[in-house]
């Protein structure tokens, strides 16, 4: 069986040739979008399980339910990396996604991260917010 980042590599590496070709055709950001959501969904069971063992080696264990989903960008449109959710396992069950919401401080900004029960980059996206389960960590794909 392939290790986590076995499988992380190989589908990093098959977006990244997909771009490559796509870059001519204005499409690059498409198949980046694509290809994060490929490895979130191929590898979120692998991923939170290496993420909950690196919080209890550091005493910083979750309490309750957790699973990894794809973070949505509100302006961008598409799935921009991963997140791991906590909470009741009910509430958790029902995030699809977390929603990313920038906004400009005067020269820094801030990102809100909302859990929705939702995939698609919608405005309303907001609403579908799900209660009482928080983002545990975030993770970084690069394609």
């Amino acid at each position: 069986m392939k290790s986590i980042r076995q499988r992380i590599v190989l589908a990093s590496a098959i977006a990244v040739m997909l771009s490559g070709a796509a870059l001519a055709l204005d499409i690059g950001d498409l198949i980046k979008v694509l290809g994060i959501g490929f490895v979130v969904k191929q590898e979120a069971g692998p991923i939170n399980r290496e993420i909950n063992k690196l919080l209890k080696e550091h005493q910083a264990e979750v309490q309750g339910a957790t699973k990894v989903v794809p973070i949505l960008s509100l302006g961008a449109g598409g799935f921009i990396g991963a997140a791991q959710v906590v909470g009741v396992p009910e509430k958790v069950k029902a995030v699809q996604a977390v929603l990313q919401i920038e906004i400009g401080l005067g020269t820094g900004r801030a990102k809100a991260l909302i859990p929705v029960s939702t995939k698609k980059p919608v405005q309303e996206a907001e609403k579908l917010r799900v209660p009482g389960v928080g983002v545990s960590a975030v993770i970084d794909i690069k394609i």
